[in-house]
């Protein structure tokens, strides 16, 4: 049997995704792009236009695979399913964790091979899989920012138990992992029987001490001081690197928002880090011309933007999410409007960005090796390398060189 996998959204989307996709290899099944048995669309549904790429995704599913039936997951499915099974007779909306259940059904019933250790069919390891392997430790949110709708989709936040992740991670490392990155909807909340988020990396640090652990993104008001200390005192061995999402630089905007914190707080958390953690990495994301948005709001995100010093920004011009209640307002900020904040921060982003890089110029880091002579420094950054490194594994290395034309170092 032969399937198809289309990955949409964020990182524990694509956990998710490469979990079905290991499970199916397991099976005895075929990885294609096209003519698949069964495809699966995996779903996300953040904004308006996250919705447009899916229903698009579906429909090249249904195009390229005429004879599949095309099984609709994720967060868009879960909000409104019957619009995704309206498009064919082949599409069916299940749930995640039954997914691989229906795939195998149509196979006449093919059992699903046993589990692993890890919980799973097969580890997410080898030449199939990234070498940077996501393990999900967190899913839902409580938060009710106005502008989303994944709390709808994902339901409340909950925590995997530190056992279950600690299997993972101690198979993915004996598999010759070394990097794993540490992804939730709302990573900050972890909290299983009272064992914190940094509780957790340090015991996974003890349980893998050879595997380099990345915390993905966390909101700004779940990062305490304890986790500080866990980036501050790992030698790299938990990445210096936050991703922490910023939104706008004005606080009358982040109020609106029902975001739960004020750009002040925000640029004095920035500092604090710094100073706790030289040669901190950060990385935002922003969205530029939420409802209301002013020319004055604007140029506040550009200042706190100037003085976080990111070294990535993910810019997003708002998109107007139907059941949310930033939609029914009526102050919406027209697209040209949108058009001109984008490329203005665009600018200033990639200004930053060079400036981040070339401050890392003459020091060393250690590099995941990645596949076409490519590795991820622990700031996040692309190398260049040679062909002389063993794919997956960890080595330090010089960064000699900055290439601002193609955004990657050179050693």
């Amino acid at each position: 049997m032969k399937f198809s996998l289309v990955n949409l959204g964020c990182k524990v989307n694509r956990v998710e995704a490469d979990s079905i996709g290991a499970d199916l290899l397991a099976a005895g099944w075929e990885s294609v792009a096209r003519c698949a048995d069964v495809a699966v669309v995996n779903t996300c549904t953040v904004t308006a236009e996250a919705d447009r790429k899916t229903r698009k995704e579906v429909n090249r599913a249904l195009e390229r695979n005429p004879q599949a039936t095309v099984f609709v997951i994720g967060c868009a499915a879960a909000i409104d399913p019957m619009a995704y099974e309206a498009l064919s007779p082949r599409v069916r909306v299940v749930s995640k964790g039954r997914v691989v259940e229906e795939c195998l059904a149509c196979a006449h019933g093919a059992p699903l091979p046993a589990l692993t250790d890890a919980g799973s069919a097969v580890l997410r390891a080898g030449d199939s899989f990234p070498t940077r392997v996501g393990v999900k430790v967190q899913d839902g949110c409580d938060n009710a920012c106005t502008y989303c709708i994944v709390h709808v989709a994902r339901g409340p936040a909950s925590s995997v138990p530190v056992a279950q992740v600690a299997e993972d991670v101690r198979a993915l490392s004996s598999a010759g992992v070394r990097e794993v990155v540490l992804t939730g909807i709302d990573l900050g909340a972890y909290n299983s029987d009272g064992t914190s988020l940094a509780d957790l990396v340090m015991h996974l640090r003890t349980v893998s001490p050879e595997t380099r652990l990345r915390i993905s993104s966390i909101e700004p008001h779940t990062l305490d001081e304890s986790l500080i200390d866990v980036l501050a005192e790992q030698d790299g061995m938990v990445c210096r690197h936050l991703h922490v999402p910023l939104q706008s630089g004005s606080s009358k905007v982040l109020r609106e928002m029902a975001r739960r914190y004020t750009a002040q707080e925000y640029v004095d958390m920035v500092h604090n880090l710094r100073a706790a953690v030289p040669g901190l990495s950060l990385s935002t994301d922003c969205i530029v011309g939420f409802p209301g948005e002013t020319d004055d709001d604007f140029a506040e995100t550009v200042e706190v933007a100037r003085a976080c010093g990111f070294s990535r920004m993910h810019l997003f011009r708002y998109s107007r999410r139907e059941g949310t209640p930033a939609a029914l307002r009526e102050d919406q900020v027209e697209p040209e409007v949108k058009a001109r904040r984008m490329g203005a921060l665009s600018s200033v982003s990639a200004e930053l960005r060079v400036k981040d890089a070339c401050s890392r110029v003459g020091t060393s880091e250690l590099v995941l090796v990645e596949s076409d002579g490519r590795g991820m420094t622990e700031s996040y950054y692309e190398v260049a390398l040679p062909g002389n490194f063993r794919r997956g594994g960890l080595v330090e290395l010089p960064l000699r060189r900055f290439d601002e034309k193609d955004g990657i170092f050179n050693v």
